[in-house]
């Protein structure tokens, strides 16, 4: 049950590498002000600056594992990134929230199952070996089987969060 204070929910996904990141964090955040959310955006982090690489890195996933800690919920962009799947670092992120029993919305285009997705052979094994699994989902089991909800897109899956949360008062 969330109390009446306007709900936290932290945006998760690999939007930080994006050339314009800063910029798309603040629509994401003011998509989330239109709908009664605070977005917290990893960006919104302060990260001290000159520090080695490996200390900046342990400082940001630090930061943003408190925000999902503070947080009442996760919007996840689970498109695929450098590859078939999602971004590993945003599926960390969902996994912690699941762990912590924070509700998970995904975002992502509709790209089919699985098996729609990525080639394979009659016995449905990949280029390397691997059995696709055949489940009829879009991604991995155990994303599609712990989120709250799924959208096309993120201002569909923050109004469809916004309903959702709403109605867990």
């Amino acid at each position: 049950m969330l109390s009446s204070r306007t709900p936290r929910v932290y945006l998760a996904g690999f939007d930080v590498f994006r050339s314009d990141a800063i910029e798309h964090g603040r629509y994401l955040k003011a998509l989330c002000n239109a709908h009664g959310l605070e977005g917290l955006y990893p960006f919104d982090n302060e990260v001290t600056q000159g520090l080695p690489p490996q200390e900046t890195a342990a400082l940001i996933c630090t930061a943003n594992i408190t925000m999902i800690k503070g947080c009442d919920a996760v919007l996840a962009n689970l498109n695929v990134f450098r590859g078939a799947e999602p971004d590993s670092g945003t599926a960390f992120e969902v996994g912690m929230a699941v762990a912590l029993a924070k509700p998970v919305w995904a975002y992502f285009d509709d790209l089919g199952s699985l098996r729609e997705q990525i080639q394979h052979d009659a016995e449905g094994f990949d280029a390397q070996g691997f059995q696709v699994e055949d489940f009829h989902l879009p991604k991995n089991l155990m994303l599609a089987c712990t989120w709250a909800g799924s959208s096309a897109t993120a201002e569909g899956a923050i109004e469809a969060l916004a309903r959702y949360l709403s109605a867990q008062r």
